[in-house]
């Protein structure tokens, strides 16, 4: 799941919301913030406006 999340936001140009990436990618919202959570733990991904993620 993570991965995916990776691949929508570095195809994105604006930064995006999970339930906008849940959306695109079929999948429930909880298991994109799960995905998103630890991609930000990580620093793969950065929120420059709030609720909203990209590509760190």
């Amino acid at each position: 799941m993570k991965d995916k999340v990776l691949e929508i936001l570095k195809n994105s140009q604006e930064p995006m919301q999970a339930g906008q990436i849940a959306k695109l990618l079929d999948a429930d919202k909880i298991e994109v913030d799960k995905a998103m959570k630890a991609l930000a733990k990580e620093g793969a991904i950065v929120s420059p406006i709030r609720c909203k993620w990209t590509i760190a």
